[in-house]
């Protein structure tokens, strides 16, 4: 789900690592005087308005709250001493020696006990055996063991403690990652508490975003505790994730005395025999993306089903190969199209014909305007991604993980095996703009910054969902808009038009109509604000 920002209101939300949040941490303690103690109590008052948020119809009653010896338990005895407060009946069980508790964990658990919270102290297996059947008859378990410190798997009995939190009838609320996680990767190091609800403590981290791990997580809040904006913009992040904040402001409402030819001229070429449906969905994208004209170059073979699929656009015919696909001696009509257009999205099944292949390299080379590459555009450039640096113009590719492959000559299971590494190889190679599709998209810029966008559900996983995004996309950047600022919108809305679409008819019977007919209630959702006020 699109995280929740308690207390936040930011434009760009970074993914930090565990070095980098504790620099965030010593340079609020030591360049503002934010104490460790305040820092501290800020992060167990988020946790519990965040929760308060999460259950809505009320707080359950009878809470545990499992602390660590660190910060994370001293989080958790904050947590446990407001929700007593509030009224919750509230037992801490303290995973360590009270003596070794130190500085301000120590502070905030002594507060806990002199306002009479029920605290269990539970220092070794042995202790842990007398309580562990306690867990089951709680209405709520807040993990408090262990943070962003961890290095490797748990040690010890912790692995039982994990087991028979996962095992409990009970809801489980993470403070800043389930623990046993690590923040530094979306690998499942060992045993793991499996979170309903997760508050992440001042920006979500690695574990947050990426499977396996991202699947221990639930659904994600992520609170200010206090640590001042300026700490966390210094911090060299290279990792964005995309918020509905970010986006509405990318939104500008329209102006009264605009025409059509104000919100963007886009040109799609698309489509051959057996694959019109690709072109159609790309340009019924375009336009539900706001573009204010669209025209689709095809060849003439299959010129008349477009145009009886997408009414509202422009359908101009062009040569054909003996195979119905577009033949080189389209060339000259397209580029003259490409003239009067703000952008060309160029692609969506086209064909893989040598002919077909090198038209579309010379039209994408030779473009005077941005080119959103797609599908059998991306293949006209495989193994040789260098190609793209000729354009003058920027250029957004967003290939799904096989294509991208093939542009960079290896395989999908080495691209599926390290996503950041290969978007960031291919955005390098290519000087472009690559979205690359999937379980949490990334929009990548050639000098390595990457975006995540958290929208988007299985039920995408459909053919011509990615016709839809191309066009969607071109839509956007033939509206004026920045390409990577574009390509991070685009991402972001196709996805959430996609959830809204899966809440209607199901993930499994999605289609990529759906998403389409689902765009204008995901501008909607912008435009209105993440929950539901003015943006």
């Amino acid at each position: 789900m699109v995280p929740g920002t308690q207390g936040y209101n930011l434009s760009v939300m970074k993914v930090l690592n565990s070095q980098q949040m504790q620099q965030c941490d010593r340079d609020a303690i030591n360049g503002y005087g934010i104490s460790e103690s305040v820092l501290m109590e800020n992060a167990g008052v988020q946790v519990v308005e965040s929760m308060d948020e999460y259950f809505g119809d009320g707080v359950p009653e009878l809470i545990a709250v499992m602390c660590g010896k660190g910060n994370n338990g001293g989080d958790g005895f904050v947590v446990a001493r407001h929700l007593y407060a509030a009224g919750s009946a509230v037992r801490a069980y303290v995973f360590a020696s009270v003596v070794d508790l130190k500085g301000a964990a120590a502070e905030k658990h002594s507060i806990a006990e002199k306002l009479g919270i029920e605290i269990v102290e539970v220092p070794d297996i042995e202790s842990w055996e007398k309580h562990s059947s306690d867990i089951a008859g709680f209405d709520c378990i807040v993990d408090a063991l262990f943070g962003t410190g961890i290095t490797g798997p748990l040690r010890g009995h912790f692995g039982s403690v994990v087991e028979a939190v996962n095992d409990a009838d009970s809801i489980v609320v993470s403070v800043d990652l389930p623990s046993g996680l690590s923040a530094d990767s979306g690998e499942v190091l060992g045993p793991a508490v499996e979170a309903d609800f997760t508050v992440a403590l001042a920006a979500p981290k690695l574990c947050h975003i990426f499977p396996p791990a991202s699947e221990f997580i639930g659904e994600l809040s992520v609170a200010d505790i206090g640590i001042p904006t300026a700490v966390i913009d210094a911090v060299e992040s290279t990792l964005e994730l995309i918020t509905p904040e970010e986006c509405a402001r990318l939104l500008k409402p329209r102006a009264a005395d605009t025409h059509k030819g104000t919100y963007g001229r886009v040109l799609i070429i698309a489509g051959a025999p057996g694959m019109a449906g690709a072109g159609a969905l790309a340009a019924r994208g375009s336009l539900r993306g706001g573009s204010g004209l669209v025209t689709v170059g095809t060849p003439d073979s299959v010129s008349g089903i477009i145009a009886s699929l997408v009414v509202e656009a422009m359908v101009r015919p062009h040569a054909s190969d003996g195979d119905g696909r577009l033949a080189l001696a389209a060339k000259v009509g397209l580029l003259a199209l490409a003239e009067s257009a703000d952008v060309i999205a160029v692609g969506p099944g086209i064909g893989t014909s040598e002919e077909t292949q090198q038209l579309v390299r010379e039209i994408v080379v030779e473009s005077p305007v941005p080119v959103v590459l797609d599908a059998d555009g991306l293949n006209a450039f495989a193994g040789n991604p260098e190609a793209l640096r000729e354009i003058g113009p920027p250029c957004i590719l967003t290939p799904h993980p096989g294509e991208l492959a093939r542009l960079l000559s290896m395989s999908t299971a080495e691209v599926q095996a390290d996503r950041l590494a290969a978007v960031r190889l291919l955005a390098a190679r290519s000087g472009s703009i690559v979205v690359l599709k999937g379980y949490r998209s990334l929009v990548c810029e050639p000098g390595g910054g990457v975006a995540i966008n958290p929208t988007g559900n299985p039920g995408m996983a459909t053919g011509g969902s990615g016709d839809v995004l191309t066009g969607l996309l071109a839509a956007l950047i033939g509206q004026g808009l920045e390409p990577f600022c574009g390509a991070r919108l685009g991402a972001f809305l196709h996805g959430e038009a996609g959830d809204i679409a899966a809440e209607r008819v199901g993930e499994i019977s999605l289609i990529a109509s759906d998403i389409i007919e689902a765009l204008p209630d995901a501008f909607s959702s912008l435009e209105l604000g993440p929950r539901g006020g003015a943006a």
